[in-house]
């Protein structure tokens, strides 16, 4: 199952299941421990009043004039010391009858006032206790007061205890409930993940549509996502024909007018006339160059999946080039110990590293050296260096430029490094340009990705 992140619809759906399950187990808990709590003293004050009768009912004037019971109360804790379960009776002008469990303390006869039985919270031999009492009048017109009392403290017990067993069940409940909702969520989103799944085959040239079936809700959008991308294949297609026609088309008529231009320069009259057309021409030229330099990128053709990995693909690159530039040497630096995998188009990379390396080849003097680098983050570095003279500072910037030559004794259209700059924003890598300490330096910054 894969962890909610920030922002998605697992993380909102996992929030608001859990918001209501927290809401849901606080309602059961508190009504739980409200209703409990309820019972149990509503039992108690029951038990406390029953006592109480059963006291009075028990309690007799011996012939000496002491008070005594018939029997002991029915309950066994009211005879065991400091139990928690105490009971009294005094009448005046005689010596007060306790349970065997008060062996210390009293209780107060003050709540014994009345034929009706009465209870308040007051303080026993052990602490706070409920506190049961009343009076009846004995035949000889006497008051005799009964008390009967429970530490509050037994009944705070067994009202925590359902507590935290109620709360220990709960929070298992609620921990439960969570995994089984997440379960859930994952379970139904889980076309979601395979639709984007299917996107990056796509995106990466892995798949020519997005495959695989999906529910009723998800599978009208991937039919016209489908729809769309063979619609805008088919645009496409027809696009880079026009464009190649178009360039094709204007070939012979350019190379007439500039034929006629060469042929206007050679008259006097019209040098400067024929010097402005053929200027034109040319420039011309280099543009339909261009645009179907840029018509057979891949930012027009359906990537191949296949993907650049390096070195290996440059190898081959580098030995042709040194057959291009004789004289000159071309060495390959490894600063990654296997080889790097990037989700790329490997014509369009192999046709960038081909331009800027017979741009380095056309102005080194020696040597020429391509580093490979991997970065900390997966990325890969590759780096082109020369031992030429490199650019002048000022016009760095212009190399990009379509038709941009530097010296027109070395030979080049001046398009190289405008397609390469093209083909790097296609897919998503940055070509830099800098002089370094001998030479010109040119940097592609390839993002991290591979096809495991």
């Amino acid at each position: 199952m894969r962890w909610p992140v920030p922002g998605s619809l697992r993380l909102r759906f996992l929030l608001a299941v859990s918001l209501w399950v927290m809401l849901g187990i606080a309602a059961i808990w508190f009504s739980a421990v409200g209703i409990f709590s309820k019972h149990v003293e509503l039992s108690y004050h029951e038990e406390l009043e029953v006592h109480v009768r059963e006291l009075g009912g028990l309690t007799e004037i011996a012939a000496d004039g002491a008070i005594v019971l018939t029997r002991p109360l029915s309950d066994p804790r009211y005879a065991e010391p400091l139990s928690g379960f105490y009971w009294q009776v005094t009448a005046d002008g005689r010596a007060p009858l306790r349970s065997r469990s008060m062996t210390r303390g009293s209780l107060d006869e003050s709540i014994a006032h009345s034929p009706e039985i009465l209870h308040r919270l007051d303080n026993g031999p052990t602490g706070p206790a409920i506190t049961y009492g009343y009076t009846r009048k004995w035949p000889a017109g006497e008051d005799i007061h009964f008390v009967i009392a429970t530490d509050q403290s037994e009944l705070d017990r067994l009202i925590g205890s359902f507590t935290r067993d109620l709360t220990t069940w709960l929070a298992a409940l609620a921990a439960l409930l969570l995994a089984t909702g997440y379960a859930i969520i994952s379970f139904g989103l889980k076309p979601l993940d395979r639709l984007s799944q299917a996107f990056a085959r796509l995106r990466h040239g892995e798949a020519e549509e997005l495959e695989g079936q999906y529910p009723t809700e998800i599978a009208p959008l991937a039919a016209d996502l489908n729809a769309y991308i063979h619609q805008n294949e088919a645009m496409l297609a027809r696009a880079r024909v026009q464009a190649g026609n178009l360039a094709h088309s204007l070939r012979t008529p350019l190379a007439i007018i500039t034929d006629e231009a060469e042929r206007l320069e050679e008259r006097g009259e019209c040098r400067q006339a024929g010097a402005v057309m053929l200027d034109q021409a040319r420039t011309m030229e280099q543009q339909i160059e261009y645009q179907l330099a840029r018509a057979r990128s891949s930012a027009g053709r359906k990537p191949s999946g296949q993907g650049v990995v390096l070195p290996a693909l440059a190898l081959p690159i580098l030995r042709a080039m040194e057959r291009l530039h004789p004289g000159k040497t071309f060495t390959l630096q490894l600063d990654t110990d296997r080889d790097k995998a990037l989700p790329l188009d490997p014509v369009d990379y192999a046709e960038v590293l081909s331009i800027l390396l017979d741009n380095a080849g056309k102005w080194a003097r020696r040597d020429v050296v391509l580093t490979v680098a991997s970065e900390s983050d997966g990325a890969v570095t590759v780096t082109i260096r020369d031992d030429g003279p490199g650019i002048p500072e000022g016009l760095i910037d212009r190399a990009f430029e379509v038709g941009a030559r530097f010296d027109p004794a070395v030979t080049g259209s001046g398009l190289g490094l405008a397609i390469a700059r093209d083909l790097c924003d296609a897919m998503g890598i940055e070509l830099v340009l800098e002089n370094g300490t001998s030479g010109l330096v040119a940097t592609l910054f390839s993002p991290a990705g591979n096809f495991e």
